[in-house]
């Protein structure tokens, strides 16, 4: 039976985290649960750096970037002994079932949880949107809103002194960001780490634009492909231009959550303490078709969620 439960968030933060942690607490409080907020994450579990959360500590969070309960990544907690002792500090603090907010590698640490007995659900936070097991990732329409802004100003000044911007966005592994980014800011390329990258057709393209009377033009890099620097200097040798870069860099986890992923957020996180008090466990939540679903923790990094192919040729409709 259920008396206890803790909420951790892990791994880089994301704009929602806090109303996910308000869902959390307080639908766990309307259960008569009480609910324990574990510190930065693994490390902090590791340490036993635990505060009791109640309806006031959680109130006024709601729309606050970042997260109240802090966040880091622990080394540690990649190693069996750091996980048991993470299990012997939730069995000493009498912890019965944990809450995980965060990316894949976070989910890799609570399965790890649950194959010893933990029981855990997880709450998908990233803005990479890179995990299977769900249509859309906590964070994800923030950081693309973000970019978005930024890259619409820059797009004032682009067309001003007739230049080339590259513009860098998170995404190391996943080009969901840039190319979410890319077809709402209109820019000419996009390149991602799911698709190789073509130098002499980036050349030849800007060439004909030019032709046409266009000068300037926009790239958005997802820092996956390669850095913009390095993006910067080989199209030096193939274009007219002279790129100036752009790395958004961690401004892109921070700021307000959007309206979309305040919800979402909040929808996670009650559905993860519902799914604990029916008995599943070793399950993550997430939204399918605007329904709210659970799946095996393990989906988020074992199975593949792929980049929608009508963005995809949106952007070479689109563009240039």
């Amino acid at each position: 039976m259920l008396r206890r439960i803790g909420v951790l968030t892990s791994g880089g933060d994301a704009p929602g985290m806090n109303a996910s942690i308000r869902a959390v607490t307080r639908t766990a409080l309307y259960h008569g649960l009480q609910v324990v907020g574990i510190r930065r994450g693994y490390e902090g579990l590791l340490e036993g750096d635990f505060v009791p959360l109640t309806r006031s500590s959680v109130g006024g969070i709601l729309l606050h970037g970042g997260t109240m309960l802090r966040t880091a990544r622990c080394p540690a907690f990649m190693r069996p002994e750091g996980i048991n002792a993470g299990v012997s500090k939730l069995r000493e603090n009498d912890i019965d079932a944990l809450v995980v907010i965060g990316g894949d590698g976070s989910f890799r640490g609570a399965k790890e949880l649950h194959d010893r007995g933990i029981h855990v659900v997880g709450v998908p936070g990233t803005i990479d949107n890179d995990m299977a097991g769900t249509d859309c990732t906590i964070g994800f329409d923030t950081a693309c809103n973000t970019a978005l802004e930024c890259i619409s100003k820059l797009r004032d000044t682009a067309s001003s002194h007739d230049r080339m911007f590259i513009v860098e966005v998170m995404g190391r592994h996943a080009g969901f960001l840039a190319l979410e980014t890319g077809v709402a800011c209109g820019a000419e390329f996009v390149l991602i780490p799911e698709l190789p990258v073509d130098l002499e057709a980036i050349a030849n393209k800007i060439h004909y634009a030019k032709q046409r009377g266009k000068t300037h033009s926009l790239i958005v890099l997802a820092e996956g492909v390669m850095s913009a620097s390095e993006l910067a200097e080989k199209l030096k040798g193939h274009c007219d231009y002279d790129p100036r870069i752009v790395v958004l860099g961690h401004l892109q986890r921070g700021g307000a959550p959007s309206c979309f992923d305040t919800v979402l957020a909040s929808r996670l996180g009650a559905a993860a303490v519902e799914a604990l008090i029916d008995g599943k466990r070793g399950m993550m939540v997430g939204r399918t078709k605007d329904e709210i679903v659970t799946v095996p923790l393990e989906t988020a990094w074992t199975q593949h969620h792929p980049l929608d192919s009508d963005m995809l040729r949106l952007v070479e409709t689109l563009s240039i």
